[in-house]
């Protein structure tokens, strides 16, 4: 039996957006976006592949984007720890001891995190496109942003592109938002940009408050202890899955994470940027994706 269910979830005085597609009787797949991305961002392709391959998906909206709710940051400013806990609301709301955890970008930090301080919910642990969860970016963005060298001890930072798409300043709005995820797809698979439109009008279409999802980045910046927990504890068998032209974490990023975790797999996507718009490159990702 298929099933297909939306439902609403608790995390505590939040209410979680989230939708299981698939036989609830098999393992389940936790898929965990990225920054400031709602649950449909993950593709319908992907989900039936993962579908195909003898899993349930559950796909869900972060807090502050969707149809999940929205917090007052200022009053009640929040960690990807507390995003994290959000994903055991999640798993909790379904009866799930355990699941298969996928996450993409900040996403993969909160998977990260899940592996380190939830180890016996995560099954696996797939991260995509992301780079080490406690990894102080600020003083590789600051040099990056005065137009100084890279510090070659340090990871890379971000594309000249990305940056300069930052420093333009564009109005907030579709067209920016396409720009931008041309930036993220990368300079070698073909850019879907109907794909992409069809994409950002769905989740402007399911928001109430546009941008609130701009509280996840200050959720990234913000520091936590638990953030600096090592990643040589995760016992979870693990995959890094990372693109060769990843704009935002240069593969060096994928290279340390695979170096920091016992036993993890690196699997290099050439081609891949930071998104899955490319056409098939949904389906080639998810059969990467551990279970």
């Amino acid at each position: 039996m298929v099933d297909l269910r939306e439902r609403f979830v608790a995390s505590g005085p939040l209410r979680i957006w989230t939708e299981r597609i698939g036989d609830p009787g098999l393992p389940a797949v936790l898929m965990i976006m990225g920054q400031a991305a709602q649950g449909v961002f993950c593709p319908d392709a992907m989900v039936e592949r993962l579908v195909a391959r003898g899993v349930q998906v559950i796909r869900f909206d972060h807090r502050d984007t969707g149809r999940s709710s929205v917090v007052d940051f200022d009053a009640d400013p929040y960690t990807i720890g507390e995003m994290a806990r959000d994903c055991l609301a999640v798993l909790d709301g379904y009866g799930l001891d355990s699941a298969h955890v996928a996450g993409t970008s900040l996403g993969g930090m909160i998977a990260q995190w899940l592996a380190v301080h939830a180890p016996d919910r995560v099954r696996s642990l797939t991260v995509m496109s992301s780079t080490p969860m406690g990894h102080d970016a600020r003083p590789v963005w600051a040099r990056a942003w005065a137009g100084e060298p890279a510090d070659p001890d340090e990871l890379p930072p971000p594309s000249p592109a990305f940056f300069a798409h930052l420093a333009a300043g564009l109005p907030p709005g579709e067209e920016s938002d396409v720009a931008l995820f041309r930036i993220f797809n990368g300079p070698v698979r073909p850019f879907d940009e109907p794909a992409v439109r069809a994409m950002l009008e769905l989740a402007s279409a399911r928001t109430s408050d546009p941008g609130a999802a701009a509280n996840h980045g200050r959720a990234a910046w913000a520091e936590a202890p638990e953030l600096l927990a090592p990643l040589a504890s995760i016992t979870a068998p693990t995959s890094i899955v990372h693109g060769d032209q990843d704009p935002v974490f240069p593969l060096a990023h994928g290279e340390a994470l695979a170096a920091a975790i016992p036993g993890a797999t690196l699997r290099v996507v050439p081609g891949m940027g930071h998104i899955w718009t490319s056409s098939e490159l949904a389906e080639e990702v998810a059969d990467l994706i551990r279970l």
